[in-house]
């Protein structure tokens, strides 16, 4: 073989190997964007990782009541573009805007607009969301009040087929993803919902991880999810349900409706939770956060294994974190730009949303606890602070209405 013949296969070997290269890569990457999107993993779950920017059209492909009252209700939805969904943390939540109609005496009003945030109750999926909404109705012993506008909205009017506008999913409240760390899921009420998402992610993803799940609530009629928590505890032994009930119904019966009666408090869990360290998850009415999420911080929970998040205002006060404002020795000036009413902070109310309001000053809100942005306004001057660290991640030069409290004169956008 002459040297020139040599070189010829020498050459034909190297271009044989590019080729294969190339075809294996090209192979690679069309088995890639074969695969769906994954929701396996929470690394990539964050909201500013995929999620979209702004409002999304979705329609309303399915209705479920969760409960026996059928005072809860699911909505799933799916996108309207038809494009895959970001995966999101279980926990996170939902922000809707809603044109809605006047309710009552008010009734030929023109509609006007709402922005409100619901926690999502469904594991991550790429096809679709779910959120689940209760019934808001006017309290017992003030018919006269006004019903939870937007609750009503849901289960009144949107139906199958609808077309709904969200933003993407968000919020600082969802879980740990470390699988080594026992998972304490406690829901009060309505807020069984993003407890719903974290549980069925763990139990999909992490199978062997040790959970103990408390929901409080009244009797079997106000359980949602009864039937699915059942069976999903029968086929995870790791998983402890802990169903406890104040008031239960003559047909309720200890054992098999639930484990527990009375409230969900500390002395509940120090008699029925394992010796060790847990990560606590706690959503509930108000009154449940302002009692147990301090009580298990005095029972040696340390802070950072404390996870809450209210539905409705709150006032949660943990070791450590700075006490409510003491009377004002002087009133401070609140100016509304836009409106052009400065009005005089006295300390009397709970946040400079409630001020306005009282006041007459029409402002956006949303979800009143620092989560959905609504009330997001341009601080001009002056400064104001918040009882806990906002869900929303505040703009700079900007404050929340809905959670901030003055601490000097200040003049707002709004």
């Amino acid at each position: 073989m002459t040297a020139v013949e040599l070189l010829g296969l020498i050459v034909a070997a190297l271009l044989l190997q590019l080729m294969a290269g190339i075809g294996v890569s090209v192979m690679r990457r069309r088995a890639l964007a074969a695969i769906p999107p994954t929701t396996a993993g929470l690394e990539g779950a964050a909201p500013s990782k995929g999620a979209w920017v702004g409002w999304r059209e979705f329609r309303v492909v399915q209705r479920a009541f969760e409960d026996a009252a059928q005072s809860q209700c699911s909505f799933h939805l799916q996108p309207v573009d038809g494009q895959p969904l970001p995966a999101f943390k279980p926990g996170q939540f939902l922000t809707f805007t809603l044109e809605v109609g006047p309710q009552g005496s008010q009734a030929t009003a023109v509609p006007r607009a709402i922005t409100r945030c619901y926690s999502l109750s469904e594991r991550p999926d790429p096809s679709y969301y779910r959120v689940t909404i209760k019934r808001v109705p006017a309290p017992p012993d003030h018919p006269e009040f006004t019903p939870g506008l937007s609750s009503n909205h849901f289960h009144d009017h949107v139906q199958v087929g609808d077309i709904l506008r969200l933003k993407a999913p968000a919020g600082h409240f969802f879980i740990d993803p470390d699988p080594d760390v026992p998972v304490v899921l406690i829901g009060g009420g309505i807020g069984i919902t993003p407890m719903m998402s974290m549980l069925r992610w763990c139990v999909d993803e992490q199978p062997q991880r040790r959970l103990h799940l408390y929901y409080g609530l009244r009797n079997s009629q106000e359980q949602a999810f009864k039937q699915g928590l059942e069976q999903i505890a029968a086929k995870h032994p790791a998983l402890r349900l802990n169903i406890v009930y104040s008031r239960p119904g003559v047909a309720d019966v200890e054992g098999r409706d639930f484990q527990h009666r009375g409230h969900v408090d500390v002395e509940l869990m120090r008699r029925t939770l394992p010796h060790g360290r847990h990560q606590f998850y706690v959503c509930g009415p108000p009154a449940m956060m302002e009692s147990l999420v301090p009580a298990l911080a005095a029972w040696g929970v340390p802070l950072p294994d404390i996870h809450y998040e209210a539905f409705g205002p709150a006032s949660v006060k943990l070791p450590g974190t700075p006490e409510a404002s003491a009377p004002l020795a002087a009133e401070l000036d609140v100016r509304f730009q836009r409106s052009g009413r400065t009005l005089a902070w006295e300390g009397r109310d709970a946040s400079l949303l409630d001020f306005a309001e009282r006041h007459g000053v029409a402002v956006e809100s949303g979800c009143r606890s620092g989560g959905c942005g609504s009330c997001e306004t341009r601080l001009l001057e002056g400064t104001v602070q918040y009882d806990h660290v906002p869900d929303h991640d505040v703009a700079p030069g900007h404050c929340l209405l809905c959670v901030g409290r003055p601490t000097s004169a200040v003049v707002l956008e709004a």
